[in-house]
């Protein structure tokens, strides 16, 4: 339980919990007021003067109007408390089960966690915020009027008030085991009895009725037992309330007498029981009720959050270097089944810390493929694929980022799409990644509204860079993720990755991607080349034939800055279409600029 209060105590810290605190102090003026305006009211009735009574009862009434304006301002604070701490629970949630099925341990609890759990949290969280805050401003409120009306009443309804609290506050331990018990119980109450059910007509045929009964029965005993025992709790909690919050009522009238002996008047002994009944009384049945049972929903399942969540930590390098640098694979094979070929075989590569590595290869070869296999998404059928001397399976998934073909963005706004991989991203950094890939035109287009059906293929695109190049992974895979940007688009967001810390893979879309790489991987389906663009020209037959279909007589006209020419735009023969060059001419015929797929591609 103690884990469960010190997460929703850390939730408190900021403005919004400061302000909450603030707008407590006016909201205290009703519970302050009531016992000593009535007091003093009676008092004046009493006396024959009734302007008196009713300039107190008024003022009462005003001190009403500037409470009930404070709690307004209290719950517009609290949704600023409450809602951050429903979006850290959900992304606890899904970075747990996108963390289980990366290590293909499917989170078939993750759903019921997401959609009703974090609501729950969410809920009971805020109430007991609303719960405990009304105690206190409720009881410091009481304690102050009555030390302004009369002390001595303090010294006779405060201890019973204080005993019956803590007899409450005792048994909060002791309902949260018997809670989770019970919880527990059902569960198992419940499986029991869907897998006898479930061969009902099993059972009836060979007759083992009985037998089932037997099954079941152990069950049931425990799930009532739990219930009994929660209901031994609630009657203690009874218990305290009488203590708490009856006691002080009776305590004050049978010393009344001896109260106005001493000098008190009946207004006075009358405004002592307003504070009994009306402040708090009120308040310890609130603060019972909703801690007793708002509270222990909270804890438990909350608890069943952190604990199907627990998020490990980044794994590091000795020295404390982050893992995410050095990429290590030995003698991986893949297959896609026990009797398909090897999409990579006995592949051996080593990617050093901060390098540049580009895949180069035709369509279907297993460029994709090997990206899942650096990310840890799939397990190779032999070898090891780590990072920094760590299982690629085992490092936390903030540690590397894969961008796919296909990039994904939601509707909302531009700052929640790029972030939500690095929440804590300062706007100055948000506005240095969107200038470094080249999305400046397209944010300046759209503004801060992301509709992903408004938006092209190519500018999905763009702003998945963006959330990538702002994320803190040390290992970023480009899997086909600028296919949709012109070259000159491409080679801007892909030079501003190589500029990044960490480690770049690019699986190239085209040759020019190859090119502006430090090293170049070359996949033939039978065996792999790894080496510059120099060695490869020299030594590898299909780089020399990729390559090929961007050189010679064909070759766009290059750009100013770009001796290779292979950043250039269209050229004789060539188009834009989609954001990509593309060849004309009839289906599957090789084209100037083109490969034997795609046109100005590497394949897919």
């Amino acid at each position: 339980m103690r884990r469960e209060i010190r997460y929703g105590v850390n939730a408190l810290r900021g403005r919004s919990a400061w302000a909450l605190a603030v707008w407590s102090f006016p909201e205290a003026l009703p519970a302050a007021v009531s016992g000593l305006a009535v007091g003093n009211a009676v008092d004046g009735f009493l006396a024959g003067r009734a302007a008196v009574g009713f300039s107190w009862l008024a003022g009462l009434m005003l001190a009403s109007v500037v409470g009930a304006t404070a709690s307004r301002q209290v719950f517009r604070r609290l949704g600023a408390i409450v809602e951050p701490f429903r979006d850290e629970l959900v992304r606890r949630v899904v970075g747990g089960a996108l963390s289980r099925a990366a290590a293909e341990r499917p989170d078939d609890g993750a759903l019921a966690r997401l959609t009703r759990q974090v609501e729950v949290v969410r809920d009971t969280y805020a109430g007991i915020i609303v719960v405990l805050r009304g105690f206190v401003v409720t009881v410091v409120g009481v304690v102050v009027g009555m030390l302004s009306l009369a002390p001595v009443v303090v010294l006779l309804i405060m201890p019973p008030f204080l005993l019956g609290f803590a007899g409450f506050v005792a048994t909060l331990g002791i309902s949260a085991a018997r809670q989770r018990a019970s919880v527990l119980a059902d569960e198992r109450l419940a499986g029991t009895a869907g897998s006898v059910l479930a061969g009902a007509r099993d059972v009836v045929a060979c007759g083992a009725e009985e037998h089932a009964a037997a099954m079941v029965a152990g069950p049931i005993e425990d799930q009532a037992n739990a219930e009994r025992a929660l209901a031994k709790v609630a009657a203690l909690r009874t218990l305290c309330f009488a203590v708490g919050g009856w006691a002080p009522l009776v305590i004050l009238l049978v010393a009344g007498p001896w109260l106005v002996g001493n000098g008190l008047t009946a207004g006075a002994i009358m405004g002592g029981l307003t504070y009994v009944l009306s402040g708090l009384q009120s308040a310890l049945q609130g603060v019972i009720s909703g801690i007793g049972g708002s509270g222990l929903r909270y804890v438990i399942t909350l608890g069943r959050i952190l604990d199907e969540t627990s998020s490990q930590p980044v794994a590091a390098l000795p020295g404390g270097r982050p893992v995410g640098y050095d990429l290590v694979l030995r003698d991986v094979t893949f297959a896609y089944g026990p009797h398909a070929e090897p999409v990579l075989r006995e592949l051996d590569l080593t990617v050093a810390a901060g390098d540049h590595l580009a895949v180069v290869g035709p369509s279907g070869i297993g460029k994709s493929t090997l990206a899942s296999l650096i990310c840890g998404l799939r397990t190779p059928n032999s070898g090891t694929v780590r990072l920094g001397g760590v299982p690629a399976r085992d490092v936390a998934p903030s540690a590397r980022v894969l961008i796919p073909q296909e990039a994904y963005v939601f509707a909302g706004t531009f700052h929640e799409n790029v972030t939500y991989l690095n929440p804590n991203a300062r706007q100055v950094e948000i506005d240095q990644a969107v200038q470094a890939i080249g999305a400046a035109d397209l944010v300046t287009r759209i503004g801060d509204k992301v509709e992903p059906g408004e938006l092209s293929a190519g500018e999905r695109q763009l702003i998945a860079l963006v959330r990538a190049y702002l994320s803190p992974a040390q290992l970023v895979v480009l899997d086909e993720a600028t296919c949709h940007l012109d070259p000159v688009a491409e080679r801007q967001a892909e030079e501003a990755f190589a500029r990044r810390a960490g480690t770049l893979v690019v699986i190239a879309h085209r040759i020019s991607s190859a090119r502006r790489s430090e090293r170049i991987l070359v996949l033939d389906g039978v065996s792999a080349a790894v080496g510059d663009h120099a060695a490869l020209m020299a030594t590898s037959p299909l780089y020399r034939d990729l390559w090929g279909h961007w050189s010679g007589s064909s070759q766009p006209p290059g750009l100013a800055d770009d001796p290779d020419g292979v950043d250039s735009g269209p050229g004789a023969g060539l188009v834009h279409h989609l954001g990509q060059v593309v060849a004309h001419g009839p289906l599957g015929q090789r084209q100037p600029g083109g490969d034997l797929r795609s046109g100005g591609a590497v394949g897919g």
